[in-house]
C-alpha cells in the first residue's frame, strides 16, 4: 500500500504548475491587474466574474460564492479525485517523481498496465462510434431516434455500435498493438474453447467512463430478437471497472454537481441522457446494479457532503412495485448522506426517457423539481395496501411506521411526520409518539444532532473561546469598514499571506492575538500561528496560504482565501516592499497601543499604593512610546 507522498515533493509539484493554467483548462480567464485574473466561477452560476486567480499566490478565491484554494484543492473539487490523486496527476505533468513516507508508492508496472487499459479502451470507443454510422448499425439508429435521440445526441454521450461480428473488435484492436491478454483482462471479450471472441456484439453501445472523463467500461443494450443475451450487458469487474463504484454520465455531471450541489440518481443509460438534455445535468445512474453503499461513497465526494457543505440526492424511480421497494431500499441507506435526499416518482409510471419522449423537456425539468422528501414517500408507501378502514389494520399501521419514522435523521422532523401519519391513518398522535419511542429504543437510535456544520468556535491552541466569527463573502467577516483600526488589521493579514517575506518574522510570530479585536481577524491570526508562523512561511514560502487555510476553521477558510487572493494596492518593487512593511508596522503600532492602554489601566488601580511598581510602569511606558515615535516614522 501506498504511504503518504513526502511534503517537499507536494510542494516541489506546487512550484512547477501554474495555477492559472490548470484553471484555465475550466474557466476563462482574462487578466485583472498585476498578478491576478478573474473570470465567472465554476463553483456557483452568476453573470458578472468574481472568481479570482492570482498565480503568484498560487491561490484562487471566488469573492461570491467563498470557494477558495490552491492548485490541488482546484482538481479536488472541480474532478471529485482525492488529494493525493490531485497530487499524481500534477506530478505526471510537472515530471516531478514523487516519493513516500511509508510504502514503495504506487506500483510502476501496476500503473502502466492499467494505462495501457484505459489507452485500449479509448480506441475501442471510437471503433464503436464509427460502426454507429454503417449499415449494419440502422437498427442501433432507429431505436435512438424513436426514444428522441439525434444524432448529436449520440455524439454528445459517445453512444456507438458494436457489430454482430464474433472478433470485429478484437481484429481491430490487436491491430493496433494489443495483445489478446489485454482484451481479455479489459472485459472487451470472454474466453470460449476456440480462443477469445468479442463480449459485445450486434448491441447499442454507451461509454461509462470515470470521474476524469476515461472509458474504463461499456454498457450494452440488446437490439436484435435472436440475442439470447440479457437486455443490458456490461463490462465485467475488471482493473478499472468495478460496476458498485461507477456512476454512468458522471464526467458529463460533475461540474453541474460540484455548482449545483444536487445530484439525480436514475436508472438506465437513456434516462440520463434525456435527463441531461432537458437541462438535468445533475443526473447520473448506476450501471447494471443497485445503488448501495460504495455509489454513496461516490455521491458524497461529489457533493463534498459533510456537515458544512451538505445538498440534495433525488432518487427517480419507475412507479411499479419494484420502483417501490428501491426507493424503501434508498432509505434505508439514507442515514449515510449528510444531504438531504427527495424521491422524484412519476404518477403515471413513466421513466425520464418516456416522460421526455411522450411530454418534452418541461415535463422532465417538473418531475425533478416536484420532488418529495425520501423519507415522506417511505412513510406512504409503507402505508399503502394496509386497510385502514378497520382497528386491527390502523394498529398494523401505526406499529409499520413508526420504524420509519424513528428512522429520520433529522430528530426535529420526527414529530412533524408523527402528527402527518397519525392523520393518515386515523389515530391519536400520542399512539403514533410512543410507538416512535419504542422503536427507537429497539433500533439503538442516536440521540438528535445539534445544527449542522456549527463547529466549536474556540481559536486553536488557545485557551480563549473566541466567539464565532461571521461568515459569507459580503459582510466584511463582522469588520466596520469605516473603523480604520479593522483595515489596518485586515491589511496586515493580506500583507502576511501574499508577501511574508516583506515581514519580520521574530515580531510578528510573538504578537498577542489580541491585538486582531474583529474575531475573524484573530482567528486568521491563530491559524497563522498553526501553520508555523511567518518563519516557518520564511522557510517554505511556497503553498504558505494553503497552510493556512487548511489550519483554519472551516467558517473561516474562505476568509484566508480571501486575503490571500485579494490585490494589495501596490506595484511590484520599491513601492511594495515600502507598503508592506508600513502596513505591519501600523499592526505593531496598534498593538504598541493596546499595551500603554492596559498600562494606563494598571496606574489607575495602584494609584499611590505602590510607589515602586507605579515607577516601574513610568519607565515602561516612557521606552513604549519611544519605540511608538521610532515605528510611526516608518509610515
Amino acid at each position: 500500500m501506498a504511504g503518504l507522498i513526502r511534503r517537499e515533493d507536494i510542494d516541489e509539484v506546487r512550484a512547477r504548475t501554474r495555477i492559472d493554467e490548470v484553471v484555465s483548462a475550466h474557466v476563462t480567464l482574462k487578466n485583472a491587474g498585476v498578478d491576478s485574473m478573474k473570470g465567472l466561477c465554476p463553483f456557483h452560476d452568476e453573470r458578472t466574474p468574481s472568481f479570482h486567480v492570482r498565480p503568484q499566490a498560487g491561490m484562487y478565491h471566488c469573492f461570491g460564492c467563498g470557494e477558495s484554494g490552491d492548485v490541488f484543492t482546484f482538481l479536488q473539487k472541480m474532478d471529485h479525485v482525492t488529494f493525493a490523486e490531485a497530487v499524481e496527476r500534477l506530478a505526471a505533468q510537472a515530471g516531478v517523481q514523487l516519493r513516500y513516507e511509508e510504502g514503495a508508492g504506487p506500483d510502476r508496472e501496476q500503473m502502466g498496465k492499467r494505462q495501457r487499459l484505459v489507452d485500449m479502451h479509448a480506441v475501442a470507443l471510437q471503433f464503436f462510434r464509427e460502426q454507429l454510422e454503417s449499415p449494419e448499425a440502422a437498427i442501433a439508429r432507429g431505436f435512438l431516434s424513436e426514444r428522441g435521440f439525434d444524432r448529436q445526441a449520440a455524439e454528445h454521450f459517445g453512444v456507438g455500435f458494436a457489430p454482430r461480428s464474433w472478433d470485429a473488435l478484437g481484429k481491430h484492436l490487436r491491430g493496433r498493438g494489443y495483445t489478446t491478454e489485454e482484451i481479455l483482462a479489459g472485459g472487451l471479450a470472454s474466453q470460449g474453447n476456440r480462443g477469445g471472441y468479442d463480449r459485445f456484439r450486434g448491441r447499442l453501445m454507451w461509454p461509462i467512463r470515470d470521474v476524469a472523463g476515461n472509458t474504463i467500461g461499456f454498457g450494452a443494450r440488446r437490439l436484435y430478437e435472436d440475442d439470447q443475451g440479457p437486455k443490458y450487458l456490461n463490462t465485467p469487474d475488471t482493473q478499472l471497472y468495478h460496476k458498485n463504484q461507477v456512476l454512468y454520465g458522471i464526467d458529463l455531471a460533475k461540474r453541474a454537481i460540484a455548482k449545483t450541489k444536487q445530484i439525480v440518481v436514475v436508472e438506465g443509460y437513456t434516462d440520463v441522457m434525456a435527463c441531461h438534455l432537458a437541462g438535468i445535468e445533475t443526473a447520473v445512474a448506476t450501471c447494471g446494479t443497485a445503488f448501495g453503499p460504495e455509489h454513496i461513497r461516490v455521491v458524497r465526494r461529489m457533493l463534498s457532503d459533510d456537515a458544512a457543505h451538505s445538498g440534495e440526492v433525488i432518487f427517480t424511480f419507475d412507479g411499479d412495485e419494484a420502483g417501490r421497494k428501491a426507493a424503501l431500499k434508498a432509505f434505508e441507506l439514507d442515514q449515510r448522506f449528510v444531504a438531504q435526499t427527495f424521491v422524484a416518482v412519476e404518477p403515471g409510471g413513466l421513466d425520464p426517457c418516456d416522460l421526455r419522449q411522450q411530454r418534452g423537456d418541461e415535463a422532465v425539468r417538473e418531475l425533478v423539481s416536484g420532488r418529495r422528501p425520501l423519507f415522506e414517500f417511505a412513510l406512504t408507501s409503507t402505508l399503502a395496501g394496509i386497510d385502514l378502514s378497520t382497528v386491527e389494520g390502523r394498529v398494523r399501521a401505526v406499529r409499520a411506521v413508526a420504524p420509519v419514522v424513528a428512522g429520520i435523521r433529522d430528530r426535529s422532523l420526527q414529530p412533524h411526520y408523527a402528527r402527518f401519519v397519525a392523520g393518515r391513518i386515523g389515530v391519536e398522535v400520542e399512539e403514533v409518539t410512543a410507538a416512535v419511542r419504542s422503536a427507537a429504543r429497539r433500533a439503538g437510535a442516536p440521540a438528535a444532532e445539534g445544527p449542522r456544520g456549527r463547529l466549536d468556535a474556540g481559536a486553536p491552541g488557545s485557551g480563549e473561546q473566541l466567539p464565532p466569527p461571521a461568515v459569507g463573502p459580503h459582510n466584511h467577516w463582522g469588520a466596520d469598514p469605516a473603523d480604520p483600526k479593522a483595515q489596518v488589521q485586515r491589511q496586515a493579514l493580506q500583507v502576511v499571506l501574499q508577501q511574508p517575506g516583506f515581514v519580520n518574522a521574530r515580531l510578528f510570530d510573538r504578537l498577542d492575538g489580541s491585538v486582531f479585536t474583529v474575531p475573524a481577524f484573530r482567528h486568521v491570526h491563530e491559524a497563522m500561528r498553526a501553520a508555523g508562523g511567518v518563519a516557518a512561511a520564511a522557510k517554505t514560502p511556497q503553498g504558505w496560504p494553503e497552510r493556512v487555510r487548511q489550519n483554519a476553521l472551516p467558517e473561516v477558510a474562505p476568509l484566508v482565501g480571501e486575503l490571500a487572493v485579494a490585490p494589495l494596492p501596490a506595484q511590484p518593487g520599491a513601492a511594495l516592499e515600502r507598503y508592506c512593511k508600513a502596513v505591519v508596522a501600523r499592526l505593531f503600532d496598534l498593538d504598541m497601543l493596546r499595551i500603554a492602554g492596559d498600562m494606563h489601566a494598571r496606574l489607575q488601580q495602584i494609584g499611590d499604593s505602590n510607589p515602586q511598581e507605579q515607577q516601574h510602569i513610568l519607565r515602561q511606558l516612557q521606552v513604549l512610546e519611544a519605540n511608538r515615535a521610532r515605528l510611526r516614522a516608518t509610515f
